[in-house]
C-alpha cells in the first residue's frame, strides 16, 4: 500500500494511503484531497487531476503519455516537464513515498 503525498499551492500536505492499481487521482479523491477534481472520472479527458510529479520522482513514473495525455497536458496552465495527469498515474508498492504537487487552479 504506497503512501502518497499531494501538496497544494499554499504548501499544505495531505498524505494518503492508496491502493495498489489505483490511479493517483482515483487515491486523492476517495480521500477527499482539496484541489483534485478528476471530472472526466479518469479518462484523461481533462485537466482537473493535473500535479506535478516531484523532480525525484520524474524518471520512476515517467513524463507525460504521447498523445491524449500530453494533448490535454498542453492545453493546462501551468503545464511543465514535470506534469502529469494524475488519472494517467497508476500506483503500485514503488510509488511510496511519491510526492505530487498541485497547482492553484484546475481546468
Amino acid at each position: 500500500m504506497p503512501k502518497i503525498t499531494y501538496i497544494t499551492a499554499a504548501g499544505v500536505e495531505h498524505v494518503v494511503n492508496a491502493s495498489c492499481g489505483e490511479s493517483a487521482m482515483q487515491a486523492a479523491v476517495s480521500h477527499r484531497v482539496p484541489g483534485i477534481d478528476g471530472d472526466c472520472g479518469g479518462v484523461a479527458a481533462c485537466g482537473t487531476c493535473h500535479v506535478w510529479v516531484d523532480q525525484n520522482w520524474l524518471d520512476r513514473i515517467g513524463p507525460a503519455r504521447p498523445g491524449i495525455e500530453s494533448e490535454m497536458l498542453a492545453l493546462t496552465d501551468g503545464a511543465t516537464p514535470y506534469s502529469r495527469l494524475a488519472c494517467q498515474i497508476e500506483l503500485g508498492d514503488a510509488h511510496d513515498g511519491l510526492l505530487l504537487r498541485m497547482p492553484t487552479d484546475q481546468h
